[in-house]
C-alpha cells in the first residue's frame, strides 16, 4: 500500500512538473532524480552479497551437485523455449501493427546515442567466466557472480566438514542480507515516487502523442505473451494463478516503477520462497534467469529492431527476420537487469544488419515507458520459472503459499 501511495504521488508530481516551463521543469527533475538513484544504489549494494550467500549456502550442502546439474539443464531448456516464443511474438506483433510505417528518422546531430558493437559467440562465451570476482561484484555482473558462486560452492562442498563453518557463515550472510533488504524497503515509497516523477517530468505525457503507437504495440505484445505463454505454463504445471500473482505483486510493482530488475531481485527471492519454492531453487534459478530469461527484454528487442527498420523504410525479408531472431537468442543472453541495458543490445543488433543507429533516437523519448512494462515482465517470468522448476523437481511446497497468505 505504501508503494502504491508513492507511485500515485510520483505520477501526479511528474505530470505537474511536465506542465511547467522547460527551465523550471529541468531544475525540478534534477532535484528529484538523486532520490530515485539513492534507492537503486541501495538495492544494488545488496545484490552481490545476497547472490553469493544464497548460492553458496544452497549448493554447497552434500547431495546438491547432481540437483544443480539437473536443475540447470531443465532451467536452460525452459528459458530457451520461453524467450524464443517472446521473440516470435515481438516479430509477429510489430509486423502486424507496423508502428514504424510513416515515421521519418531524425537527422543525427552528433555521435550515435549508444556506441555498441555486435558481440561474437566467443566474446559471449568468454564473458561468462569472470577474470576477477571482485570486479564482477563491483560492476554488478549477475552472470559472472552466479558462475563464481557455483564453482566456489562446489569446491566448498568437496572440502567436507572443514567447509562447514563457511557454509554456516554463508547462511548467516543470507539471513542478514534479507534483513538489510527489509530495511532498504522502508525507503521504497520515496524511491519509487521519485523515479516515476523524474520519468514523467522529464519526458512529459505529450510524448505519447508522438510515439504512443509504438508503446501501445509493445504492451499489446506483452499482453499476448502473458495470455499465450505464461498463463498456459501456469496451467500446464498446475500453478495457482491468482495465488502466484498475489505473491509476486510487490516485486512486479517495484520492477515496473523503477525499470530495474535488480531493484526487485531481493524482494522477488523472498516472495517466491514464501510462495512455496525452496530457497536453494530460488537462489539458483532466479539469478540465472536474470541473464538467460529476460522475456520482456527479448520481446522488446525483436519488436524495436523491426520498428527501426520500418521507420528507415527498410523491408526485412522473412529470412532476415528469422536470422535476426537467432542472433537475438544469443546476444540477449547476459543482458544486465538494469535500466536501459536493452538499448545496448538493440544498438548492436541494428549495427549487425546495417540499420541506422539514429533510429534509437526515435525510441529514447518513450523508452522509459516501455522499459517499465518489459522489466516487470522479466521479473514475473523469472519468478514463474522458479516455481516451474520447483514443480518439475517435485519440491514445490503449497504450504509456503498458505503461510504467505496468512502472514499477509
Amino acid at each position: 500500500m505504501q508503494i502504491m501511495i508513492g507511485l500515485a504521488i510520483g505520477l501526479v508530481a511528474g505530470y505537474w512538473i511536465s506542465t511547467l516551463d522547460p527551465e523550471t521543469s529541468k531544475k525540478l527533475v534534477d532535484i528529484i532524480r538523486p532520490f530515485s538513484q539513492i534507492f537503486i544504489r541501495m538495492i544494488r549494494m545488496i545484490i552481490a552479497p545476497l547472490l553469493f550467500g544464497t548460492l553458496v549456502a544452497g549448493i554447497a550442502g552434500a547431495g546438491h551437485f547432481k540437483d544443480v546439474g539437473r536443475m540447470g539443464l531443465r532451467a536452460i531448456i525452459y528459458f530457451e523455449v520461453v524467450t524464443t516464443l517472446a521473440l516470435l511474438i515481438g516479430l509477429v506483433t510489430v509486423n502486424a501493427m507496423r508502428p514504424g510505417v510513416g515515421l521519418t528518422l531524425p537527422t543525427p546531430t552528433g555521435a550515435p546515442p549508444i556506441a555498441a558493437q555486435a558481440q561474437t559467440w566467443d566474446q559471449i562465451l568468454l564473458h561468462v567466466v569472470p577474470t576477477s570476482i571482485i570486479e564482477a561484484m563491483a560492476t554488478g555482473d549477475v552472470l559472472q557472480i552466479v558462475v563464481f558462486s557455483m564453482v566456489f560452492a562446489i569446491g566448498l562442498g568437496m572440502t567436507g566438514e572443514k567447509g562447514r563453518p563457511m557454509i554456516t557463515w554463508c547462511e548467516a550472510l543470507t539471513e542478514t542480507m534479507f534483513k538489510v533488504t527489509n530495511i532498504v524497503m522502508l525507503y521504497a515509497p520515496i524511491g519509487v515516487g521519485a523515479a516515476i516523477a523524474y520519468t514523467i517530468g522529464q519526458s512529459g505525457l505529450s510524448v505519447l502523442w508522438n510515439l504512443g503507437y509504438l508503446v501501445f504495440t509493445l504492451y499489446v505484445a506483452l499482453v499476448v505473451f502473458f495470455v499465450t505463454v505464461l498463463l498456459p505454463v501456469m496451467m500446464l504445471f498446475r500453478i495457482p494463478i491468482l495465488g502466484f500473482l498475489k505473491a509476486i505483486k510487490e516485486p512486479a510493482l517495484l520492477a515496473f516503477s523503477t525499470s530495474s530488475s535488480e531493484a526487485a531481485l531481493p524482494r522477488a527471492m523472498e516472495c517466491v520462497e514464501a510462495f512455496g519454492v525452496p530457497r536453494r531453487i530460488v537462489s539458483f534459478i532466479l539469478p540465472l534467469g536474470y541473464s538467460f530469461n529476460l522475456d520482456g527484454s527479448t520481446l522488446y528487442l525483436s519488436l524495436a529492431a523491426v520498428f527501426v527498420a520500418q521507420a528507415a523504410g527498410v523491408e526485412l525479408t522473412v529470412g532476415q527476420q528469422v536470422t535476426m531472431l537467432i542472433t537475438l537468442m544469443l546476444t540477449s543472453k547476459g543482458v544486465a537487469g538494469v535500466p536501459r541495458a536493452s538499448l545496448v543490445i538493440l544498438a548492436a543488433t541494428l549495427a549487425s544488419y546495417n540499420l541506422p543507429l539514429e533510429g534509437i533516437t526515435l525510441i529514447l523519448g518513450v523508452d522509459a515507458l516501455m522499459d517499465m512494462g518489459r522489466t516487470m515482465t522479466n521479473v514475473i517470468g523469472n519468478c514463474l520459472a522458479s516455481v516451474v522448476v520447483a514443480k518439475w523437481e517435485g519440491e514445490f511446497r503449497p504450504e509456503g503459499a498458505a503461510t504467505a497468505a496468512t502472514a499477509a
